[in-house]
Parts: C-alpha cells; sequence; structure tokens
C-alpha cells in the first residue's frame, strides 16, 4: 500500500485535460433500471435516515437505492468505516449529483464528531457514470474543516492513472494535511491491514477486477492473499459466541470477560473524558490485548490507563461476536421499529429484549446500563444517548451481509438511541 503527498489545482484548464483522460470502458455494463420518476425535491432539506427503507418519495430514495454509500462499522483501530461504491454509480442522467453530494454529506453528519475512515472502490467509473471535474471540485469545497478534522485516512482501491491524474490536478487545492490521509491501495488483500474485509459488502465486480489483477502478475510478484481464517484457540473470546463464552466461564457468568474487564476500567476512569468511544486506538494494542485475551492470559487494563483503548477493545468485541447481540433474528423488527406509535414503544422494546438469549439479554442489559452512566456525564464527555446510538448502534445489530446503507443504519441508530432513553423502563 502506498501513500502519497498532495500539496495542492484548479482553474478551469484542468478540465478540458481531465476530458482527455479515457476510462477504461467497462463491459457487460448493468446499470440499475429507473423504478420511477422522481420530480426534484428541495436538496437542502435535513437529511433523514430514520426511515427503515427509504419510501419512493422520501427526498433522497433514488440515491439511496443504488447502495453507492455504506457504512460498514469498526475497522481495525476503532474508527467507523464509510464505503463509496464508484461501480453503482448509474449513467451520469440517471443520477443527481448535488443530492448525491448531499446524500454523503448527511451519512458524514452522523460521524465526523468520531474519527472515521473513508474506503472509496474506484473500479467502475466509466465515461459514462463519471462525474464532471467541476461537481469534483466543488464537492470537496463542500466538505469544510468540520469533516475532514477527523477523517483519519482515505482508502482509493484500484486506483488507475485517471484517479491519480485527477489529484495531480487538484493539488492546489487540497492541503497538505489532508493529501498526507490519502492511501492508494492495489489489491483487495491489502486492506486487511485498515478493516476485516469480510465486514464489507464488496461488490462483484471488483472483486472479480482484483481477481484478474491477480492473475495477470507474475507468480513471483504476486500480492498476499488474504490470511485465511484460524481454527479458534482453546481459550478464544473475540469472535465466539456468547453461549460458548459462558460455558468456559469458571462461574458460569453470562457476560463475558471483555465485557466485565472494560466497563469496570471505563466506569472508573472514562466517565469524565470529553469523546469516549470517538476516539481511535493503536491497531498494535488493540491485537496485542486481543491476543493476550484470546491466549487466556489475564489482561489488566488499568496497567495500561488508556481509556480509549479500552473503549475500542469493548467495540471490537461487540463487532468481532459471530451474531450480533442484538440477533439476526431481531433485525427486521427493529430496522422496522420506527413504525411503532410511541405509545407502544416500551413495551415493543421490552418484549424484543426479553425475547433474546439469556446471555445476550444478560451483556445487553449490562452495557446499557453503563451507557446510561456515561450519558449522565454527558456535559463533560459530550456524549449524549444520540452520540452513544450512533457509536455502539452498528455494533449491537447488522444483516447478515454486515454492510448496511443508511436506509438500514439509521433505523437501527434510532432503535438504539430510544433502548438507551428508555433503559430504566426495558430493564425494568
Amino acid at each position: 500500500m502506498s501513500s502519497e503527498l498532495l500539496v495542492d489545482v484548479g482553474d478551469d484548464s484542468a478540465t478540458a485535460q481531465l476530458g482527455q483522460l479515457k476510462l477504461t470502458t467497462i463491459e457487460d455494463q448493468q446499470w440499475p433500471a429507473d423504478e420511477s420518476f422522481l420530480s426534484k425535491s428541495d436538496v437542502s432539506q435535513q437529511f433523514d435516515a430514520s426511515s427503515p427503507h427509504l419510501p419512493w418519495d422520501h427526498p433522497f430514495y433514488d440515491i439511496a437505492r443504488h447502495q453507492i454509500i455504506e457504512v460498514a462499522g469498526d475497522d481495525n483501530f476503532g474508527r467507523k468505516v464509510i464505503v463509496f461504491n464508484a461501480c453503482r454509480m448509474p449513467p451520469q442522467h440517471q443520477l443527481d449529483h448535488h443530492k448525491l453530494l448531499m446524500y454523503l454529506k448527511g451519512t458524514l453528519d452522523q460521524y465526523v464528531e468520531s474519527d472515521y475512515t473513508l474506503i472509496y472502490f474506484h473500479h467502475g467509473l466509466t465515461s459514462e457514470n463519471k462525474p464532471s471535474l467541476s461537481w469534483v471540485r466543488d464537492a470537496y469545497r463542500e466538505f469544510d474543516r468540520k469533516y475532514k478534522k477527523n477523517i483519519k485516512a482515505l482508502y482509493i482501491v484500484h486506483p488507475t492513472m485517471f484517479i491519480k491524474t485527477l489529484l495531480i490536478l487538484f493539488k492546489p487545492i487540497i492541503s497538505f494535511k489532508f493529501g498526507r490521509k490519502i492511501n492508494y491501495v492495489s489489491y483487495l488483500s491489502e486492506l486487511e491491514d485498515v478493516v476485516k474485509c469480510d465486514q464489507l459488502v464488496i461488490p462483484s465486480r471488483v472483486r472479480e477486477y482484483d481477481n484478474k489483477l491477480r492473475a495477470s502478475l507474475k507468480p513471483t510478484t504476486q500480492p498476499p492473499m488474504s490470511p485465511p481464517h484460524s481454527p479458534p484457540l482453546p481459550s478464544q473470546v473475540f469472535g465466539v459466541p456468547l453461549t460458548l463464552l459462558r460455558q468456559r466461564d469458571p462461574d458460569g457468568d453470562p457476560v463475558p470477560v471483555v465485557m466485565r474487564d472494560t466497563v469496570g476500567f471505563l466506569s472508573e476512569q472514562g466517565l469524565e473524558i470529553e469523546g469516549i468511544f470517538r476516539r481511535s486506538a493503536n491497531v498494535t494494542l488493540v491485537k496485542e490485548v486481543q491476543l493476550r485475551y484470546n491466549s487466556g492470559a489475564t489482561v489488566n487494563l488499568r496497567e495500561m490507563e488508556d481509556v480509549h483503548l479500552a473503549a475500542v477493545i469493548l467495540k471490537t468485541f461487540l463487532r468481532e461476536l459471530p451474531e450480533p447481540l442484538l440477533t439476526y433474528q431481531l433485525y427486521n423488527d427493529i430496522v422496522n421499529f420506527a413504525s411503532v406509535s410511541s405509545e407502544s414503544q416500551v413495551t415493543v422494546m421490552k418484549t424484543l429484549v426479553e425475547s433474546l438469549p439469556e446471555e445476550n439479554y444478560a451483556s445487553l442489559r449490562y452495557l446499557i446500563t453503563f451507557l446510561a452512566q456515561v450519558s449522565a456525564n454527558s456535559e463533560v464527555n459530550k456524549m449524549t444517548n444520540s452520540n452513544l446510538a450512533v457509536v455502539f448502534g452498528p455494533n449491537l445489530l447488522w444483516g447478515r451481509d454486515n454492510a448496511m446503507s443508511l436506509s438500514a443504519i439509521g433505523p437501527i441508530n434510532n432503535f438504539t438511541r430510544t433502548l438507551l432513553d428508555q433503559q430504566h423502563l426495558v430493564f425494568a
């Protein structure tokens, strides 16, 4: 993986130069057909992803249905991952690029207060669906410091001469600091250093292209394949079902030791830390702590005295469960929870969580009770129930395909926020 420094384009003469760049024509293009004709809505309308599956008359329906932008949980550093799929962009005349920009900003608005990572899959951008250079320039300018401050990395996967030339042309407007965050990724296997690729819904066209790139290389220059899944260690903790962890526990405690350790430490030392759960951690330390847990060694987080490390370990443990804490069985009920009347929400929510397996219910109650403590100190730590829901929603529930579009992540976050708001009644 290579990273290039960009110091900064600009004038409109670049437009002519860019127009001369030829994009590879994609064979067998299968653009999504227009399902309905939508009149242009006011794109300045406040972004709203709280609808389970955006209805046809939603102002962003015609953008969301293409699944160009997705949220994929946390990366190996504990940062939220936002994915942009160029191959899912329809031809220019079928896409309102300004609304696409507003939709992207609406996505990022939920995460810009936390550290986050952008992954851009470039394969599939063609002469038919690429936006104009002026749009790209305006888009970069539209993202002010609020968006750029906490983005820790932008990974451009399968870069071509086109995208590299584009970035060179844009040097005059790309800041030096932002330029250092741009990384080129030649093969999907290189992403494993950043995020577990299993949690990304990588378009089949991108995977096929990656395989073709590998096949074209000489055996001596083959990049490393993604590491195979190794069998779990006898004392494995991460990525193990809650039922098995309970069986292994000497006291049969339904709440896993990782949750008890991290929550105990954070309850003592993290409640007044501003931005708790919003910062990333050193990936080497995260892997070291995971290895110690998985090898059966005792982990003393108090010796490390790193609140953000403990916070990332807690989120990582939840995200690596084979099945989410809220379970696949409840996925549809939770995604459609917004349709429940406000008068019935507590009753319905109580019924849902009480239907969880005993280990899941006990762990959820333990976690939510702690997060209520965090929220009670929000004047200091700035983590309200809404902020906590954005952080923990994707770590409590995800679809079987792992990544989620905003049409699903919104309802999940809304359910999590309501659970935090009403936890004293739901767990009574």
